[in-house]
């Protein structure tokens, strides 16, 4: 989302700054580099491209040695763009850096993005006045699966995060458990993380998670131990329950060392345990170094060969297999599955998010998929802030986990692409906002620190942001009610069946990716049908305004139609402070009709790389066809008003406007 530079409060301007093709470095774009209070901002001289960075996606910012040309830098950022400045100054070049590593290294929370003062993102969502509120409450979502019952109830032992501070302060559990062996579990766990509801299936088959025991060697808990069999018992149709530990089996026995560890199946009746082997946040983090790395080069011929280096797919594989062994065990088996990894907030939180994606279609639609999110990632404590890195904290906390489990959801949507009501887009827009910290929404590790940080009062929501955008995001080949949105999606998970995310880590490459894809064409044609039968309305209203016109043999061309009420065109307008509608009619001459036949191109232009504004679209961007004109406008276009043909007739012009908004501009 883009601002006019002259809302931005400019900090400095950098002169001849050259900027390089990624694609070929003997081509450079000469313009200007603004260093506002937000954003890196260049403007192309020639054509007047502007390329916009927010600070808080900076991933790096690494000086290159003295060139003929300049001080070569290089930014890359935490959405995949890379941009190589060539600063003609070692001053600018001085400048640019000290700004740069000021404002994109934030070390407190109230120094993000998402604290300051937005104009433009308060005329967008005035309607939420600054209301970051969960789109939804924990208990509703459990109401949704028939609780509480006689089986499971909600505790409110941790109201005050007491037990376990990263939790929520809602919990479900065993409604034949007791409080003190609640209390014990919860001292047995590691963070306090005890075991507790997370999905329930219809067949009464439950999904809990959990943090691994401080068992060490010998240790045991008779009420962790007591806690398991309750769980056990609320499923009649299993005689054991599953417990994963989703770690590799070494890295579990190191654990034990240190205190920690895995369940004692001797210790355990009925459980029948198994460890999956899906790696630490440091292999992941250095597996997605090397993708990063591979996708640069893309374009050369060793690339499957260094992409098959990384491992990246292999994970991805691992996340993915342990998500269908939950689906099979809950949905086929009917039994229970008790799920942690080494603390329960990081592969926890993806298999059983993806389990429940796979078991559920109600996850799968846009509104069910935030509710996922909010359930499984922020309320049941992913440490969002210290995985994305937005404070300039301990990089060795940094890994890419939620982008995993994104990725994951974008293999799901290849092989079932009538499935998901939301559609790729989506899933590139919410990764990147994820980092970008100008909403409240991810911001912090748990739902107490968001509420000790006040976002819900201070920051916007990237939910209400979505839904005023929400036709970018729909799937044209979604099908309510059939087969696959019904049903539980089983995947193919052999490694030939998963592709490289070409959209996402290759975005901003338009040397790469083509400058059309077939979905965005469908989109567009939904879109622009969408708009033909609206304006189809209002011309047989106009045909019938004409022959009523004709009957009174007026000679005037100009004279009013002065017809009965009910044909008088009816605008509606909406008082802010009363919040009411007003109407008001208005009587049309000839010419005011006449334009109306007259206001509409059907020869819309395919979509292409740069909008008429000289805007290059990436993978992610929203690209509508003007009614008026046929143009492709990029969304700021649209925002702004800009391209408007001054040939329309005010009344056609509004309804040109809400039906640009209705389709997502």
């Amino acid at each position: 989302m883009k601002l006019d530079l002259e809302e931005s409060n400019v900090i400095t301007k950098i002169e001849n700054v050259q900027l390089e093709d990624r694609s070929n470095s003997k081509i450079k774009t000469a313009g200007l580099l603004y260093l506002t209070i937000s954003h890196l901002v260049f403007i192309e001289t020639n054509s007047k491209r502007e390329i916009w960075i927010y600070y808080s996606l900076i991933n790096s910012i690494e000086k290159l040695p003295l060139s003929i040309n300049g001080s070569p830098i290089l930014i890359r950022t935490k959405h995949f763009l890379n941009c190589l400045f060539i600063i003609s100054k070692e001053r600018d070049c001085q400048t640019l850096v000290q700004v740069l590593n000021q404002y994109s290294r934030p070390t407190k929370y109230h120094e993000l993005l998402c604290f300051r003062e937005n104009s433009h993102l308060k005329k967008l969502l005035d309607s939420t006045h600054k209301n970051n509120q969960q789109i939804y409450h924990l208990e509703s979502e459990y109401a949704r699966m028939g609780l509480p019952n006689n089986k499971w109830t909600m505790t409110n032992l941790n109201s005050d995060y007491q037990i376990c501070d990263t939790y929520p302060n809602v919990l479900f559990v065993p409604a034949s458990v007791e409080d003190k062996i609640l209390q014990s579990s919860a001292n047995f766990r590691s963070r306090g993380r005890l075991p507790v509801l997370s999905y329930l299936h219809p067949n009464g088959a439950s999904l809990t998670r959990c943090s691994q025991p401080l068992s060490g060697f010998n240790g045991r808990c008779d009420e962790d131990e007591q806690l398991l069999q309750h769980i056990l018992m609320t499923n009649e149709n299993s005689k054991f329950m599953y417990v994963v530990d989703t770690r590799p089996k070494i890295n579990a026995m190191a654990n034990k060392a240190q205190g920690k560890g895995y369940e004692n199946e001797t210790n355990y009746k009925n459980i029948q345990f198994h460890f999956i082997g899906i790696e630490n946040i440091h292999v992941m983090r250095n597996s997605l170094d090397k993708l990063v790395k591979c996708a640069d080069s893309s374009s050369n011929s060793s690339f499957l060969t260094e992409l098959e280096k990384t491992e990246w797919l292999k994970h991805i594989k691992a996340i993915i297999d342990t998500s269908v062994f939950l689906v099979e065990a809950i949905n086929d088996q009917n039994t229970s599955v008790l799920v942690h990894c080494s603390d329960g907030w990081d592969r926890t939180a993806q298999t059983c998010a993806l389990a429940s994606l796979l078991l559920d279609p109600y996850y799968r639609s846009i509104h069910g998929f935030q509710v996922l999110i909010e359930k499984e990632w922020l309320l049941f404590g992913h440490k969002f802030s210290h995985r994305c890195g937005h404070l300039f904290e301990n990089d060795k906390e940094i890994s890419p986990i939620f982008s995993q489990f994104l990725e994951c959801v974008w293999q799901l949507q290849l092989q079932f692409p009538c499935a998901f009501e939301f559609n790729e887009t989506y899933l590139i827009k919410l990764h990147e906002h994820v980092y970008s910290c100008q909403f409240g929404t991810f911001i912090g590790n748990c739902q107490k620190e968001r509420n000790d940080l006040k976002i819900n009062e201070l920051t916007y929501s990237l939910w209400d942001y979505f839904q005023s955008k929400i036709y970018d995001f729909i799937n044209p080949l979604y099908i309510p009610n059939s087969f696959y949105s019904n049903s539980v999606l089983r995947p193919d998970t052999r490694i030939f069946s998963l592709k490289f995310w070409r959209s996402l880590y290759n975005r901003f490459d338009s040397a790469i990716n083509p400058s059309e894809k077939l979905i965005d064409s469908v989109s567009m044609l939904s879109y622009n049908t969408s708009s033909l039968q609206e304006y189809s309305k209002l011309l047989e209203k106009r045909c019938a305004q004409l022959k009523k016109l004709i009957q009174l043999n007026k000679n005037d061309e100009n004279v009013l139609i002065d017809l009965s009420e009910d044909d008088f065109e009816k605008i509606e307008i909406s008082d802010k402070n009363e919040n009411e509608k007003k109407s008001f009619e208005k009587k049309l001459t000839l010419d005011e009709i006449s334009i109306d036949f007259n206001s509409i191109d059907l020869n819309w232009k395919s979509t292409r790389k740069n909008c008429v504004c000289y805007e290059p679209f990436d993978f992610a961007s929203s690209k509508l066809n003007c009614s008026r004109c046929g143009e492709i406008l990029c969304e700021r276009c649209v925002e702004n008003g800009k391209y408007v043909s001054h040939s329309i007739s005010p009344h056609l012009e509004q309804f040109n406007f809400e039906l640009a908004k209705s389709n997502g501009s």
